[in-house]
């Protein structure tokens, strides 16, 4: 958990404001979204980090239902003039007004408020599990969702655990999930921006119902008194940072399994496998960079419906084929017995969490357009798998889109970028096109200094 102090200087906006790594965020696709849920963990929370996009959204006439978990009863906790209680009701009244300003061109049916009035300061699983689920299961009603919460790094406890429990509910729905900064554009820095940042452009009518909507919060954003105790929590150097033309989220990795059994649902070949010139070249390309002729054990991660698993199961002698989706599954079954390749190991797994530890001393592994499909944290972890499962000489295939990958956390050049500079990792093979990367890595048999 990260320590801070909200009277500090902190990161001057001025900084945030010059990073170029900053600009480059690509901007967050609202066009379809029928429905969302937006969670806080305090009243002010949701108009700081997401107030602009909660007005965007409204104005359209999304479906939206905003979830606030505490009332920041502990806001103040030396007040000598407010006591916790009297601050529950002071804050729970400022953010009725404010989400009525950033709704204010909403029909009122269309917005929901809901006080889940849970300790200030003490948030816990067990206690978000239940009206988070229930929360979420509305937002997946719409035909386009989107939830929208805390963020998981954010230093404060009570936004991180929010946080977990509203991406793992989401997650396991399939549904789309970003997180908003509060407190890290405090305390962050522009050289630790976060794998998936995005934005969201605000109007001038965006940003005028966000300073209205701010302008309800008077407990944090003015003394409560002259008396020490009931200083300001929201100096002008914080606020600062939420005065821009643009919102800033942080997009979470979705739990594969219900996404892509999905996409496999709707389609019967929705990568176009077999009819895509890109797939078939991407495919020869693989396999021709392949350093040996034969691999004795070798394992497919993300394998699909399995077109590029039968050309690998000619060149291996044990192959093992791993995908979230049962789809994907059930038609690489029918795809390599059709082709004579029953001796192919088929199984149901998310990896990393999946991972199973008789993986070992394996001649090759495959990962063909998964790696961004993980969280940076699941792609580090699934990455440090593979070195360890590799044998001394066995080799490592990564082979990705170099494109944009709308709504997940990273993209090809992240995947491979992370690769490169994993200390367990010697790369033999590089080759790049326009629309694909190929890189093919060894155990390294020292570290770097």
């Amino acid at each position: 958990m990260v320590s801070f102090d909200h009277r500090d200087p902190g990161t001057p906006e001025a900084v945030w404001r010059n990073s170029a790594e900053l600009s480059r965020a690509p901007e967050l696709d609202l066009e379809d979204v029928d429905r969302a849920v937006v969670f806080a963990a305090h009243p002010d929370d949701e108009t700081l980090g997401a107030g602009g996009t909660i007005h965007r959204l409204a104005r359209r006439g999304v479906r939206l239902r905003i979830v606030v978990a505490t009332l920041g009863e502990n806001s103040h906790p030396d007040s000598p003039t407010h006591t916790p209680e009297a601050l529950a009701r002071l804050r729970h009244d400022e953010l009725r007004a404010a989400i009525a300003a950033l709704a204010a061109d909403s029909s009122p049916e269309h917005v929901r408020l809901e006080y889940l009035r849970l300790p200030d300061g003490r948030l816990t699983r067990e206690a978000l599990d239940e009206p988070v689920g229930q929360a979420v299961a509305w937002a997946a009603e719409g035909r386009h969702p989107l939830v929208v919460s805390t963020w998981a790094q954010d230093g404060h406890p009570d936004h991180e655990v929010l946080a977990e429990t509203v991406r793992e509910a989401s997650g396991h729905r399939g549904l789309r999930c970003v997180q908003y900064p509060v407190w890290w554009w405090h305390w962050g820095t522009p050289a630790d921006l976060p794998f998936g940042l995005v934005r969201v452009p605000l109007t001038r009518a965006d940003r005028a119902a966000k300073r209205d909507a701010l302008g309800h919060h008077v407990s944090q954003t003015r003394p409560l008194s002259p008396r020490p105790g009931d200083e300001v929590l929201l100096g002008p150097h914080v606020l600062e940072h939420f005065d821009r033309d643009r919102e800033f989220f942080v997009v979470t990795a979705p739990h594969q399994a219900p996404v892509f059994d999905r996409v496999h649902t709707e389609s019967e070949d929705p990568w176009r496998v077999d009819s895509s010139a890109y797939e078939r070249r991407k495919r020869d390309v693989l396999l021709a960079c392949l350093p040996a002729e034969h691999y004795e054990r070798a394992l497919d991660i993300g394998c699909s419906t399995g077109a590029l698993t039968q050309r690998l199961a000619a060149r291996t002698g044990r192959l093992t084929a791993v995908d979230a989706s049962g789809v994907a599954l059930d038609r690489a079954r029918a795809r390599l017995r059709s082709r004579g390749a029953d001796e192919v190991e088929l199984r149901r797994a998310v990896l990393p969490e999946h991972w199973d530890e008789t993986w070992r001393e394996l001649d090759l592994i495959v990962v063909s357009e998964v790696g961004y499909f993980c969280s940076p944290e699941q792609w580090e972890r699934l990455l440090e798998l593979c070195v360890r499962a590799l044998s001394p000489a066995g080799h490592l295939v990564l082979c990705h889109w170099r494109h944009p990958i709308e709504d997940w956390p990273l993209d090809g050049e992240d995947v491979h970028a992370l690769a490169r500079r994993h200390r367990g990792l010697e790369r033999v093979v590089a080759h790049r096109e326009a629309d694909f990367e190929l890189e093919i890595f060894t155990r390294r048999t020292r570290e770097r200094a």
